[in-house]
């Protein structure tokens, strides 16, 4: 047999390098430096992790910091104007992710921050006994293990198609409610592994129909495909500032104001009280009881900016775009030989910028620290924190992610396919060793930033991350 023969093409009948990013983003001209001495551009293609900032989100945090003040309860006029500002932002949030008239927007840090929040907001059964809360395998970390330590959650496994496993959420539904109903199912909008989805409209009905409620985690959906609270009848939403191109410590949940207004108050402390004495406390309704402590201000701005300026693109446009270069991504490693790509459900429709893959021979953090070293690509390796998903579907050993959104250029997306290609025909042409669990570079010649302070790169100065981080495999 031949030597396979590498194929540079960046163009043609499927390619799209010509496509350019529906937004800016910071960052975007940002040159890193390779093993071999020379720059790149960075191909940042791990937004499903942190998206960076829109330029619009970042010039509004450069607009409002002067006026940064104490929030809530100061009478400075900077004070007021902070007030309004956060409580503005609360307002577009809510509104960006169609929230009902009595619905409350919670300002939090981020995804696994509200899904925890709610999970102290279930309703006790009429015997005591926490809420019943129904999951499947395929979340998140943060949208299943709130659930598993608040409430002893059950955990259902996915079937291999979107029909199969919307007929086992029915009968299980079914099921419990002769007996013991479930009280909550948490779903996710979007997988943060595949980017896949189940459909949302039908799971709520099937919900609904045996008296549950719907917590939807957004932090993969919403940067990607608007979502309508109202529309959809979810009743509770969660979703993150960092991966919707607001990366300044802020997310939200969004939802239904009963099981809020009731729940255990999710921080004690000031702000969340009206009045506190050494033998009773009385707590706020509403916001202000789950969020003690000074607020993220600048966070809940840069939140309400990026959520503005999605709104104010066309949905379609960026469908097609974001289909485009995932579309590209699919087909393009699955053109290579010893790639494959993951798949939870064969039957999804309409998944959103992430792919997943691996390449056979090499450890996934290779890769990534190949495509890192030698290409300027940055993409995620290891179990994404969605162990079970990953056990269920063969792939223990962990796999590499690709991500792609608005600020995505066509470009990045062939540099990824051609330096996957070069890596099954060529192998790698640097060094590389496993240092506390993460691949590196054998004494990486690159520099680190000037200014940044630091004395080295992070990965070759790691602290047991294989352990710390919980999302790689447990043994490479």
């Amino acid at each position: 047999m031949s030597a396979p023969t590498l194929d540079t093409r960046t163009s043609g009948p499927t390619g799209v390098a010509h496509l350019a990013p529906l937004r800016p983003v910071v960052g975007g001209d940002t040159r890193v430096p390779l093993v071999d001495g020379t720059e790149v551009g960075y191909a940042n293609l791990d937004v499903a992790a942190s998206a960076p900032a829109l330029q619009a989100v970042a010039d509004r945090v450069t607009q409002v910091l002067p006026l940064y003040a104490s929030v809530h309860r100061g009478a400075g006029y900077l004070s007021q104007v902070s007030t309004a500002l956060y409580e503005t932002a609360r307002r577009t949030v809510g509104a960006f992710v169609g929230a009902r008239e009595d619905d409350l927007t919670i300002i939090t840090r981020n995804t696994t921050d509200s899904l925890n929040l709610l999970a102290g907001c279930v309703p006790a059964q009429p015997d005591g006994e926490p809420g019943r809360v129904l999951v499947l395998d395929v979340e998140h970390h943060a949208n299943l293990l709130p659930w598993q330590r608040a409430t002893g959650a059950t955990v259902l496994t996915g079937g291999p198609t979107v029909a199969e496993t919307l007929a086992q959420i029915r009968d299980e539904l079914a099921d419990a409610a002769a007996g013991r109903p479930y009280a909550l199912l948490a779903l996710t909008g979007a997988s943060n592994v595949t980017g896949e989805s189940l459909p949302v409209d039908r799971i709520v009905a099937l919900a609904h129909e045996h008296g549950a409620r719907v917590v939807l985690d957004g932090a993969q959906l919403v940067p990607h495909r608007r979502i309508s609270l109202e529309a959809t009848g979810v009743d509770y939403l969660a979703f993150s500032g960092h991966k919707t191109y607001a990366p300044f410590g802020a997310g939200a949940l969004v939802g239904r104001r009963d099981w809020l207004d009731a729940g255990t108050p999710y921080l004690a402390g000031g702000g969340a009280v009206r009045r506190v004495r050494t033998a009773v406390t009385d707590w706020h309704e509403g916001p202000a009881r789950h969020e003690a402590g000074s607020p993220n201000v600048v966070g809940a701005v840069a939140l309400a900016a990026a959520c503005e300026e999605l709104a104010a693109l066309d949905p379609a446009e960026v469908v097609v775009h974001e289909s485009a270069l995932r579309q590209r991504l699919v087909e393009g490693l699955e053109a290579i030989d010893r790639v494959e790509v993951v798949r939870v459900w064969a039957d999804a429709v309409d998944p959103v910028g992430v792919v997943t893959f691996t390449v056979s021979g090499y450890d996934p953090g290779l890769v990534a620290a190949y495509l890192s070293a030698e290409h300027g690509i940055g993409v995620r390796d290891g179990r994404f924190c969605a162990h079970p998903l990953l056990g269920r579907l063969g792939f223990d050993a962990g796999a590499v992610r690709a991500s792609v959104g608005v600020g995505t250029a066509g470009e990045e997306v062939e540099r990824l396919v051609a330096a996957v290609e070069r890596l099954v025909v060529e192998g790698p042409q640097a060094g590389y060793d496993v240092v506390d669990g993460l691949w590196v570079v054998t004494d990486d010649p690159r520099p680190v930033p000037e200014g940044s302070g630091l004395a080295g790169l992070l990965a070759t100065a790691a602290l047991g991350f294989d352990e710390a981080f919980g999302c790689v495999p447990d043994e490479v």
